[in-house]
């Protein structure tokens, strides 16, 4: 088959090689001429790209299937333009990370024209070259079918992970990497909440393993009592100098937290033990918003999603105000004055 690409940054130009390794072809658009050139001369025939938008279209066969891969912010209007140059039965894919309110407006707008709509939220990463992309499918259960090809090669496989005991026969699309999650917007439903619980996953390990980094703090408690500070109660049960990196690679093997996030959490202590080429500024997505948004309204408790998703907000100094107001109220009523960190 053939799939049109729009966007090849890091994840579209993935994808566009691992379909042309599995022996499909493709025509990608990008306003950076040098993505396309770097493509086409190590994929050779098999992929063709431009920087022109009506180039592109003229160039996929019918019915065309175009993929758009470019950051959220930007998928609507970009989707709008090649909308206005496709015709009845061909496909769009917003393969990014767009809010699923949107998916199912799409839909909606571009039925009428004849012109189908799929959204696929998509996990792997800049690993997903080598390990393939998990694939979380919203749309017509017909053209999913139809682009069955495609999104088998885009997925990780059966191999990926052990099966499941109980399950026999034919292994179902999900043993695969990929599933038809629903209607418009199901696809981008499921991977909202995938990245929620990314969030609060994260989070866990982060908190974890700092209490773990502080464990040797009774090596260095001051004796001395203080007004202002609750004092560490028995400094003898915190002398633990532990390696954390090596926790880390441990915990990798046979433990129940054991996981993909996991390995990469190793893997970046092991480069950087105390961590000191990072700034702590954790940004957020979206899609952790999102999830507290769908939990709100239906009604379903999300404490330690909603948690991890303020600890982004607390790491950009958000809660700066609210601390030095905390600070101002202390020595309002105690008499407690704390010098501004420098």
């Amino acid at each position: 088959m053939q799939l049109g690409m729009i966007g090849l940054g890091r994840m579209g130009a993935n994808i566009v090689r691992r379909i042309v390794e599995d022996g499909h072809t493709s025509v990608g658009f990008e306003r950076k001429p040098h993505h396309i050139d770097e493509l086409k001369a190590e994929l050779g025939d098999s992929f063709d790209g431009t920087t022109d938008l009506k180039e592109f279209v003229a160039a996929l066969e019918t019915p065309r299937v175009v993929w758009v891969m470019i950051p959220a912010g930007a998928t609507g209007a970009v989707i709008d333009q090649v909308a206005e140059l496709l015709e009845p039965g061909d496909i769009i894919i917003d393969g990014g990370n767009s809010r699923y309110h949107e998916d199912i407006k799409r839909a909606a707008e571009l039925s009428p024209k004849g012109i189908h709509y799929l959204d696929i939220g998509t996990s792997g990463g800049v690993f997903g070259l080598t390990r393939g992309y998990c694939l979380m499918i919203g749309g017509e259960a017909e053209q999913v079918e139809y682009l069955d090809p495609l999104l088998k090669s885009i997925a990780p496989g059966i191999e990926a992970a052990e099966r499941t005991p109980g399950r026999t026969g034919a292994p179902s699309t999900s043993e695969q990497g990929y599933l038809h999650c629903g209607p418009a917007g199901a696809g981008h439903f499921v991977k909202m909440v995938h990245n929620g619980i990314e969030y609060g996953a994260m989070a866990a390990y982060a908190e974890g393993l700092n209490i773990l980094h502080k464990a040797n703090i009774g090596a260095s408690h001051d004796a001395e009592f203080s007004a202002e500070e609750t004092p560490l109660e028995h400094p003898e049960y915190y002398r633990y100098d532990i390696d954390v990196p090596e926790v880390t690679e441990v915990w990798r093997r046979g433990s129940v937290v054991a996981s993909w996030l996991l390995d990469l959490t190793a893997s970046a202590l092991y480069a950087d033990p105390n961590l000191d080429s990072f700034g702590g500024r954790v940004s957020d997505s979206g899609e952790g918003r999102w999830t507290i948004d769908a939990a709100i309204d239906t009604g379903v408790p999300a404490p330690v999603l909603s948690a991890a998703l303020f600890q982004r907000f607390s790491s950009r100094g958000e809660s700066l105000y609210a601390d030095k107001m905390l600070s101002a109220m202390r020595q309002a009523f105690g008499g407690h004055h704390e010098l501004p960190q420098k």
